[in-house]
């Protein structure tokens, strides 16, 4: 989709693992990702891990592009059948969200807000979702500014196997209200 205000177009694709696990290993070893993601690990654990997650039938996985360039990794979820589904009561078609920018030139250029709020979009789109979750680590201030700016709302402090994380919740009607779709994207071929 072309994001209007970024001037840019920014799109999604299933992790494709032979294609793409090099790259997302690549993207685990940088400075700004490892202390939050922990995947700082040789290539071929990664491989295990990352094949894992593509199995893993409550998640998704997707590069996301800007331009056509490759250079942010998400994960998309069902909190039904994740850890974080016993930090609070979910619906059934509660869904959650993790994230990075792996390309380094890409940082500190404004472009995570738009980029989540494209994903939100997205997963709002399956209909019977009214809440996108979040629960990123306490000590990660820019990403839960990010994630407030979103339209994400502070809920509490959850513990996790691999962090402290806060949890955060974007509702379907004050996310519309907020990020009007037609007035943020145009569609493209």
């Amino acid at each position: 989709m072309f994001d209007q205000k970024l001037q840019r177009t920014v799109a999604f694709r299933k992790v494709a693992f032979e294609k793409d696990a090099e790259l997302i290993h690549s993207w685990m070893l940088e400075e700004h990702v490892h202390p939050f993601w922990h995947l700082n690990i040789p290539f071929s654990e990664y491989k295990e891990h990352l094949q894992k997650a593509i199995n893993d039938q409550h998640q998704s996985l997707y590069i996301g592009f800007l331009d056509d360039r490759p250079m942010s990794y998400w994960e998309a979820y069902w909190v039904k059948g994740d850890v974080v589904e016993d930090t609070y009561s979910p619906m059934p078609y509660d869904q959650g969200v993790h994230l990075l920018i792996g390309e380094q030139e890409f940082l500190g250029k404004g472009l995570s807000l738009p980029l989540l709020r494209a994903m939100v979009q997205y997963q709002f789109q399956e209909s019977m979702t009214n809440k996108v979750i979040a629960e990123p680590d306490i000590q990660n201030e820019k990403m839960i500014h990010v994630f407030k700016k979103c339209g994400f709302k502070p809920i509490k402090p959850i513990e996790l196997p691999d962090k402290t994380g806060l949890l955060m919740f974007c509702d379907r009607n004050d996310f519309e209200k907020r990020w009007p779709y037609d007035k943020l994207y145009k569609q493209v071929n």
